[in-house]
Order: structure tokens, then C-alpha cells, then sequence
């Protein structure tokens, strides 16, 4: 059976699990995160593997840009990306990656870019299975009235992150 090696990461009251498989990275989630047990669930199914805690140059790698992140020294990374999604969900995915630092796009607008804006919920959905939290910024998705919604690390983390890049933007 393959391996997908974990570590953690702490940052302020947030702690998050990062996963690797193969030289990239497959999972960044908060560990209290609503989808977190899911999307690690799926993980393991998509690609034979099990969860081991080894730290791996990726890993190493993504706590350093993580790090630099949190500082305000980054504003976007470098880390080979695993996406084990549905086509539909890795398109969703890539459109996050558009959303830039320090802004944010609504869900509409979000649908909009992914080529259906009538599949809002099904984009909402599509962030919500996002295994890879901060890197791939589903955090930057708000509502169309401006409210913080729908973020599996809860609202708190995501108010974080906004704050965060609006403060070094």
C-alpha cells in the first residue's frame, strides 16, 4: 500500500495537518476543519494509500512558505500541487488560485470564472471539498452580501486569513 506522509503545523490558535504523496502536496486542512475527516477519507480511497507521520521535503517546504505566509512575506507559493478532485472540482480549485491575495470574489463571480454562473451551489460545494485550505484560497470566497460563510475551518480562521492578507496587501 502507498503512503501519504503527514505532519502538522501550528499557527497562533490554528494547528493544521498537511499531507504529501509522491513529491507533492495532497492536504492542508485545519485539524478541526467540518470536511477534514472526509476529505482525508477520500484521500486515502483515491490514491491506496495510508496516513503515516514522516516528515518529507514537501512538507518541510510548505511549513517554511506557511510560515513566510503568516509573516507577510508571501504572497503566493511554490509547492507541487496533488489534486484528487472531480474535473469539475480541480476546474473550481483553479480559479481560487486566480482569486488574488488580499481580495476577494463572491460565489457568483467564482461560478463566473469557471465557466457556469448558474452553479453556484455546485462551487460552494466544490470549495468545500478543497484539500488544500490557504494555498488554494478558498478563504477569499465570500458571500454576494459580503458575509463570511461557508469555510470548513470555521469562520473565525477565515476572518483570520482575510484579515491577514488585507493587512499586508
Amino acid at each position: 500500500m502507498e503512503v501519504i506522509n503527514i505532519s502538522y503545523y501550528k499557527k497562533d490558535d490554528f494547528e493544521y495537518i498537511l499531507g504529501s504523496f509522491h513529491g507533492k502536496l495532497c492536504f492542508l486542512s485545519s485539524i478541526n476543519g467540518k470536511n477534514t475527516e472526509r476529505i482525508q477519507s477520500d484521500l486515502q480511497k483515491k490514491l491506496n494509500a495510508e496516513f503515516t507521520k514522516r516528515e518529507d521535503e514537501i512538507l518541510i517546504k510548505t511549513k517554511k512558505q506557511l510560515d513566510e505566509y503568516f509573516k507577510g512575506e508571501r504572497k503566493s507559493f511554490d509547492i507541487p500541487l496533488l489534486l484528487t478532485g472531480t474535473d469539475f472540482q480541480k476546474k473550481v480549485w483553479e480559479t481560487l488560485l486566480e482569486i488574488p491575495y488580499g481580495k476577494t470574489a463572491n460565489y457568483k463571480e467564482q461560478s463566473q470564472m469557471a465557466g457556469n454562473e448558474k452553479a453556484v451551489r455546485a462551487v460552494a460545494n466544490a470549495n468545500g471539498a478543497n484539500p488544500i485550505a490557504i494555498i488554494i484560497p478558498c478563504h477569499r470566497v465570500i458571500g454576494s452580501d459580503g458575509s463570511l460563510r461557508g469555510y470548513a475551518g470555521g469562520t473565525k480562521l477565515k476572518e483570520k486569513l482575510l484579515e491577514l492578507e488585507s493587512s499586508y496587501e
